[in-house]
């Protein structure tokens, strides 16, 4: 039987040796990247993994490294690569890809303070300066996994708040993890409030929903406003918002995964005006802050609200307990110490140069909307204020349905590839294909060339997928 090689005092040069190795084999690979992926066909991939039996005799670690390289590294979507155009993916920034090497020797634990003792402090000195980015002069808040459990914890701290499984406001873009998060808390009603003709939410429709729901004897609980829609980019009005939810004393919660990076911009930090009368706010620092995953945080203007859902343990966490245990204010409890990343980061580099890379992926996108203003055969969705880009491919001739077929098509064709990967959503009824653009280092001649490259695969899927005239298909 082969021991396992556990990471000790006295396998510090076996430690020295394969992480080296391994690193070594990554930066050759990263060197030659010239694409988002390969064009392997999902039925290799499947059959590939498929293949490698789990209980058979172990390999070694150097066989078992060599198999990961060649298994998983060699066939991986690789998000820093220009023709990666698809989702909210980022390039990460080098000194936080270095602290997460130490988070992965060290594995500490942010849940109480004995596991991490100075990591605790970090953690929160981080967090306070999360807050003071987002105006909450003495706010608090917490590292989560992701944004989806920022907004799940956010909700259940504004019931806990009330009392109640109230209803909570959102509009039709607003990201989905909040009506699953409503769902998993037992809230009675999400309802959808109008929005404008950029699919921003309408702060007098906010007011009559909210006197609507109070008409039919329900309890409105929290009203989410979103800094960045994962569709269109854009921002609701979240100063008005603020006014209404004031005045009907109503938890304002502002999911900013997509445009926390706007804290920290130079230039457009105006666009978040009323961040700071939120009660809660949803930080995705692995998209706009450039960061690995997971990384994200749930801020609070009031530190009393995160107390509100604190949950004590004899064994872990006692309440009489002098430590300030991190467990108290988390949905979870062994977590991963993922604010020494963006420590790091800031410690490198500072906070203005996360926030010129942001600006820049959104100067980037209004380029990018002109290449596709000026291209004969590519029709613009919708503006933004972020760096989405919503299009279709649609040359003289093509008719809207014939136009709408082609969006999944397209897509699927460019992910066989590997060459540009994009995405594709629904648009006020129709569907379009998207990019989203994170990688600051994108040139717009890049972009015009991806734009050619999708426009002419395009032109391809339809001459495949559409029959001659007179044939019946």
């Amino acid at each position: 039987m082969t021991p396992i090689e556990l990471l000790t005092t006295a396998n510090a040069e076996r430690y020295r040796s394969t992480v080296g190795s391994t690193v070594d084999q990554l930066a050759d690979r990263l060197a030659t990247v010239d694409r988002p992926t390969t064009a392997t066909a999902p039925e290799a991939l499947h059959d590939r993994v498929r293949a490698v039996d789990l209980d058979a005799a172990p390999v070694g670690t150097a066989q078992a490294l060599a198999e990961l390289d060649d298994l998983f590294v060699r066939e991986a979507v690789w998000f820093h690569d220009p023709g990666y155009l698809a989702h909210l993916n980022c390039p990460v920034a080098l000194p936080a890809v270095a602290a997460e090497s130490v988070l992965a020797a060290v594995n500490p634990s942010v849940d109480t303070w004995d596991q991490s003792r100075i990591g605790t402090d970090i953690e929160r000195h981080v967090v306070d300066w999360l807050a003071r980015r987002a105006g909450f002069t003495a706010g608090d808040g917490v590292f989560t996994s992701g944004g989806s459990q920022s907004n799940l914890q956010a909700l259940l701290l504004a019931r806990e708040a009330v009392g109640v499984a109230g209803t909570v406001f959102t509009t039709a873009e607003t990201h989905f993890s909040i009506a699953k998060s409503a769902r998993l808390l037992g809230l009675e009603a999400v309802v959808d409030v109008a929005t404008d003709h950029a699919g921003r939410m309408r702060p007098a429709a906010l007011a009559e929903a909210i006197a609507a729901t109070r008409a039919a004897g329900r309890t409105p609980i929290a009203v989410v406003a979103t800094a960045g829609t994962t569709d269109r980019g854009v921002i609701d009005p979240i100063e008005p918002i603020a006014d209404v939810c004031d005045l009907e004393d109503v938890w304002l919660h502002v999911d900013a995964a997509y445009g926390c990076g706007l804290l920290v911009s130079p230039t457009r930090r105006h666009l978040l005006a009323g961040i700071e009368r939120a009660r809660s706010v949803t930080t995705d620092l692995h998209k706009s802050f450039f960061q690995p995953v997971s990384s994200s945080a749930l801020l609070v203007r009031d530190p009393a609200d995160l107390r509100r859902t604190a949950w004590y343990a004899d064994y872990l966490n006692p309440e009489d307990a002098a430590e300030p245990n991190q467990v108290d204010k988390s949905l979870q409890t062994t977590r991963r110490f993922d604010a020494l990343k963006l420590w790091a980061t800031l410690r490198a580099t500072g906070a203005d140069a996360i926030g010129t890379a942001f600006d820049a992926v959104i100067d980037l996108a209004a380029a990018t909307h002109r290449i596709v203003e000026e291209h004969p055969d590519l029709v613009l969705v919708a503006p933004t204020q972020l760096s989405t880009v919503l299009f279709r491919w649609q040359p003289a001739g093509v008719s809207d349905e014939q136009s709408d077929a082609l969006v999944a098509p397209i897509r699927a064709a460019l992910l066989a590839e590997g060459r540009v990967l994009i995405a594709k959503t629904v648009i006020d009824g129709r569907p379009c294909n998207k990019l989203t653009l994170l990688n600051p280092e994108t040139t717009p001649a890049q972009m015009r060339a991806s734009l050619e490259h999708v426009a002419a695969t395009a032109a391809r899927v339809r001459a495949t997928t559409t029959a001659p005239e007179g044939a019946t298909r």
